[in-house]
């Protein structure tokens, strides 16, 4: 029996399950990662201690599945995209911790850069070359704006502020790890004994960091010419079919995994592995993340589709030379929110807010905006405030907690809306993961507000099973993508229901009016 180790390196889990050919879960463990935020708007993972857990973890999974190391065939990592920090990697000496996708401490940079006159000028030359040339590249070069999430600003922030990576970028003693290529160094060098090991990065993990220009599927010479910031700093990237990630080195596992040698076949993306792992594998083909954050990833296929209202262009996969593309739109806060209710004391635990938000007809005229994190695309306002609004003397509690979830599935519809209406695609179905999609409440709101059916898959474990797939394909366990058609398990499928459509509408059109009054506040 073939067995695979899928990790997955989250905001706010480290996980490993251990999963056989079929696809059956055997093992796993997990522990919750410790998110540092040492100044308001900054959010940090010290990396040493992120290291401990990823060992702890790959080890506890394969006891927990009963097995000895030597039984795994190949590991598959999945990975939260735009993390990173910068050190020596001879020395081992880091000039920071993880600063994460979350953190804000650029947002002076990001207002600085999106009303600069070489921005503006670089948009309006994009824009005249689109006109000559019909380009989407330079299409989206017309349209391009710096954000928080990216790594290019929170990066240059560092190299402004940070007396001591000045000091080793002068000496030429630094380079910038994404998550994913500090976790392939860790693991395959012995955590730093073997330094030469290749500086390399996955593609999926490359193409949302703001440098990265997904038309020529190389780094933007751009960054350069806009921030200083030199290429060299940044990983090799490497492609989904790669066959040089070598094996775990062993040396922090303990004496059962000395004399084992497992190969590593994969490392993707945490959206892209949950995309793959939802088996979204045709042009149109749509999956929705519920997890800290909600993500739309819609296949658009061998076309990289130029955005002009702020969804992303991503690589979700490349196999040799052939590239799929998928354009993404993001929601910071989902998780968050619903957790932020728990932490405020509206509720003991989030499975609780399912039945709440039933038990009343409707949210008796209260909004909430969920922007702790800014609002993304279609609106577009990193400045935004978070907030209830329309409370009165008969507000309940239960309204407040139905107004919480209806304003996720708000957020989601307009991403729903504006992927459709910028590919020109109709979806007619939504499959969602994560942890959210567990609640039936969310999932047939969404089915309703949108009008599309919402399909859930019985594990909600997308991003592990994409790993699991794209390891097992790497290492030969399986043959082609219609291969893992099998794995879909579907555990429910929530029907739109017409008759609640336009009143949900009529409520979405408030919502959006209660988002222009918590509009630009910081």
């Amino acid at each position: 029996m073939k067995y695979i180790a899928a990790l997955d390196v989250g905001t706010t889990t480290v996980r490993c399950f251990v999963l056989n050919v079929k696809c059956e879960i055997k093992g796993s463990a997990e522990e919750v990662v410790q998110l540092l935020s040492p100044q308001p708007r900054y959010f940090e993972i010290e990396p040493e201690g992120l290291w401990q857990q990823i060992v702890r973890v790959i080890q506890n999974a394969v006891k927990n599945a009963d097995l000895q190391p030597s039984q795994i065939s190949c590991l598959g990592i999945s990975s939260q995209r735009c993390t990173f920090l910068t050190w020596n990697h001879k020395t081992q000496e880091y000039f920071h911790n993880f600063i994460t996708w979350k953190d804000l401490r650029s947002d002076a940079l990001v207002d600085a850069y999106n009303n600069s006159v070489a921005l503006k000028t670089l948009n309006n030359c994009a824009y005249a070359l689109y006109l000559l040339t019909r380009s989407n590249r330079f299409l989206a070069g017309s349209v391009l704006k710096m954000m928080n999430g990216q790594v290019t600003l929170r990066l240059l922030y560092e190299m402004q502020n940070n007396t001591r990576l000045k000091e080793a970028i002068k000496r030429k003693c630094v380079r910038l790890e994404l998550l994913d290529s500090w976790i392939l160094y860790k693991l395959r060098s012995g955590n730093g004994k073997n330094p030469q090991v290749a500086h390399i990065s996955d593609i999926t993990a490359c193409t949302a960091t703001g440098m990265f220009d997904p038309f020529q599927l190389e780094w933007s010479p751009i960054v350069k010419m806009l921030t200083g910031i030199e290429i060299s700093l940044l990983p090799k990237i490497v492609n989904n079919s790669y066959k040089d990630f070598g094996y775990i080195d062993p040396a922090d596992f303990g004496t059962e995994w000395q004399n084992c040698r497992i190969p590593i076949t994969c490392s993707i993306s945490d959206q892209c592995a949950a995309t793959f792992g939802s088996q979204c594998f045709k042009k149109g083909d749509v999956k929705i993340t519920m997890g800290t954050g909600a993500f739309l990833d819609l296949i658009t296929g061998e076309s990289c589709h130029a955005s002009l209202k702020g969804m992303y262009p991503l690589v979700a996969w490349q196999y040799g030379k052939e590239t799929t593309f998928c354009v993404e739109g993001a929601a910071h806060d989902m998780g968050t929110i619903i957790a932020w209710g728990q932490n405020c004391g509206l509720y003991n635990n989030p499975s609780e807010t399912e039945a709440i938000a039933q038990s009343v007809t409707d949210t008796n005229g209260v909004y909430f905006v969920p922007a702790f994190s800014g609002l993304g695309a279609p609106i577009n306002d990193h400045k935004a405030a978070s907030g209830f609004i329309g409370i009165t003397p008969s507000t309940q509690k239960a309204h407040l907690i139905r107004a919480l979830l209806e304003s996720i599935v708000f957020r989601l519809v307009k991403l729903i809306e504006t992927a459709e209406e910028e590919t020109k695609q109709q979806l007619k179905l939504l499959r969602v993961d994560g942890g959210v999609s567990r609640n039936n409440f969310v999932c047939q709101f969404l089915a309703d507000a949108s009008g599309i059916c919402v399909e859930r898959a019985r594990n909600p474990e997308s991003s592990i099973m994409g790993a699991a797939f794209a390891a097992g394909l790497n290492f030969g366990l399986w043959n082609s993508f219609e291969d893992l058609a099998k794995f879909r398990d579907v555990e429910r499928c929530f029907e739109p229901k017409p008759k609640n459509f336009k009143d949900i509408r009529e409520r979405l059109n408030v919502w959006l009016q209660a988002v222009e009054r918590f509009g630009h506040w910081y």
